[in-house]
């Protein structure tokens, strides 16, 4: 019961508000059910003739009515039952409507808490991340997890009602009450293989989905090339793998969850049959007394049983919020440093001094020292592999040099505030990742601040204005799953002009024109050398054509970078 324990820590409020909704409703009940057995009595006795010594659930409903000032009669025990009832349903009203609050809360937290540890990770945790986990942690963890809790909750009340049934049944009975209720543990504890099965069931669900979003998404990313040389069918024999072991633990499940629910029925049944036997045959129990046992016992049982079966659904589900909660703490474990507290400027330059780093144990750049004068560009080229990349990152504070400094104007990164210097950088990558949405969302990224004005000032900036605005809907002109509606120099215009919108100090270009040929390199390369003056840029690239618009050039192999001619290199 952990999970039912965590989560009344974690929402107690609620918890405890829909607890007391649900006790005073069983309390409800049981005065409801409580004025049936006396009722009973008395329609039986009226008709015979004769009378019989009070139970005590009987004495306790007259003297509840004495106290009132009520006498009490067939009419006014109906009453008494109906008011129970319909106080009953008001307070169960009350709690479910916690409950279903709750439910959603439960998955709007969870999935709040991953998305906020997520975007303060370090890049390092993003590196190590397969898309796929994460998103199945967001979507499919986050909405079993809130199916867990409900289960939890659900056992919750029927505990207490089942309390409500004993008790009055104690009252009317004690020596059936017990009986009954040691039968009913009895049999959950003889059921309990089933729930064990489906526990196992679950935590290989819980695995066997992230697997199978983690290769999908996979798939789905390189479905192009997968598709152009008909190697799809290859993706498809691991996803169908994938999906088959999925479905074994979904009928293991079912099985598990009718298993149950077959066995209760039949034990039940034979159970309640030797009950009443005893009752009337060896107890000698009145018949308006084994009516009113009868009714509350099955009751009873019903509610015991339907634990057990809230209980075997909890644990199957329970497992993806574990894993949930695992993939929270580790991304929270992974918690970027902000820095310094300055803030920096931009005025001068940008300068490295002698920064080594390494991944692990594989020195990539060793003892590097580099000048990047504002508003000046600058080209670093160099074989693929060679460390272009990494020198970005070193100063965008992504990554942290092991060795040396590096400089902005006067300050060192280290005490520099990180997200302040980020919000002065524009970033274009590689791999152009559009969002399949309008141009308008595209380069402003649903910043709501930023006005179309601006959008277009950063799209001219770009030169991608005249084809943006030649486009059926301009700015609102649907680019397609990653861009796909555009060429491959119109998604790079438009992620320029994104990272160019927000009027950044510096803009990194990594990578930028390795999609483009020849004409589209060189109508590029017009663009940066129309923004020469406005900002600071650094152009990473491994083909030598950025060279000949840069102001300096230099050349990053074998871990060391090295000035180059621009000229020699053009040639």
């Amino acid at each position: 019961m952990r999970l039912i324990i965590t989560f009344a820590r974690t929402y107690p409020w609620q918890s405890a508000v829909m607890l007391f909704a649900l006790l005073l409703a069983g309390i409800a009940e049981g005065f409801g059910i409580s004025a049936l057995l006396p009722l009973l009595t008395m329609a039986v006795g009226n008709q015979a003739g004769t009378t019989q010594a009070p139970s005590a659930a009987e004495r306790m409903v007259h003297e509840g009515l004495a106290h009132l000032g009520i006498t009490p009669s067939v009419e006014v025990l109906l009453l008494v039952m109906v008011f129970a009832m319909l106080l009953k349903s008001a307070l169960m009203l009350l709690a479910n409507k916690r409950v279903g609050y709750a439910v959603a809360q439960v998955a709007t937290d969870l999935r709040l808490s991953l998305l906020r540890a997520l975007l303060m990770t370090a890049w390092e945790y993003h590196v190590r991340q397969p898309v796929g986990a994460l998103a199945n942690s967001m979507a499919t963890e986050a909405q079993r997890a809130c199916k867990a809790y409900l289960c939890g909750v659900t056992i919750v009340a029927l505990l207490i009602q089942a309390l409500v049934y004993m008790g009055v049944a104690l009252l009317v009975s004690w020596r059936a009450a017990v009986v009954t209720l040691v039968a009913g543990f009895i049999l959950m504890y003889v059921l309990s293989r089933p729930v064990q099965k489906a526990r196992r069931a679950g935590a290989r669900q819980t695995k066997l989905l992230k697997a199978l979003l983690v290769h999908l998404t996979d798939s789905l990313q390189s479905i192009k090339p997968l598709k152009a040389m008909a190697r799809e069918d290859l993706a498809e024999s691991v996803l169908v793998s994938k999906t088959e072991g999925l479905n074994r633990a979904l009928r293991k499940q079912v099985f598990s969850k009718e298993a149950l629910h077959a066995y209760q029925e039949s034990l039940r049944t034979v159970l309640l049959s030797i009950g009443l036997y005893v009752a009337l045959v060896y107890w000698h129990l009145p018949l308006t007394t084994v009516m009113v046992l009868i009714f509350l016992l099955v009751r009873l049982l019903l509610q015991l049983g339907k634990v057990q079966q809230e209980y075997q659904q909890m644990v199957i589900l329970e497992t993806a919020y574990w894993s949930m909660l695992d993939t929270i703490r580790e991304a929270e474990a992974e918690r970027e440093a902000t820095g310094g507290d300055q803030s920096p400027t931009l005025k001068k330059a940008i300068r490295l001094d002698r920064v080594s780093f390494s991944y692990g144990k594989n020195p990539v750049l060793r003892e590097v020292s580099l000048n990047l004068p504002a508003g000046l560009i600058t080209a670093l080229v160099g074989p693929s592999g060679s460390g272009k990349t990494t020198l970005a990152d070193l100063i965008t504070g992504l990554l942290h040099p092991g060795q040396g400094e590096i400089w902005v104007d006067d300050l060192p990164l280290s005490q520099i505030h990180l997200r302040s210097w980020r919000r002065m950088i524009g970033y274009v990558p590689q791999e152009t990742l559009l969002l399949h949405d309008t141009v308008m969302v595209n380069v402003t990224l649903g910043d709501s601040e930023v006005s179309q004005k601006a959008v277009e000032r950063a799209l001219r900036a770009a030169g991608a204005w005249t084809f943006v605005n030649a486009m059926p809907q301009g700015l609102d002109t649907v680019v397609g799953e990653r861009g796909g509606k555009l060429s491959g120099g119109q998604r790079q215009r438009i992620a320029v002009a994104r990272a160019l919108v927000h009027k950044p100090s510096l803009l990194i270009l990594d990578e930028a024109t390795s999609a483009l040929d020849y004409e589209s390199e060189a109508a590029f390369c017009v663009t940066l050398q129309q923004l020469r003056g406005e900002l600071t840029i650094l152009a990473i690239s491994h083909r030598p054509f950025l060279v000949t618009v840069a102001d300096q050039a230099y050349r990053v192999q074998d871990g060391a970078v090295t000035p180059m001619s621009k000229t020699s290199e053009a040639l």
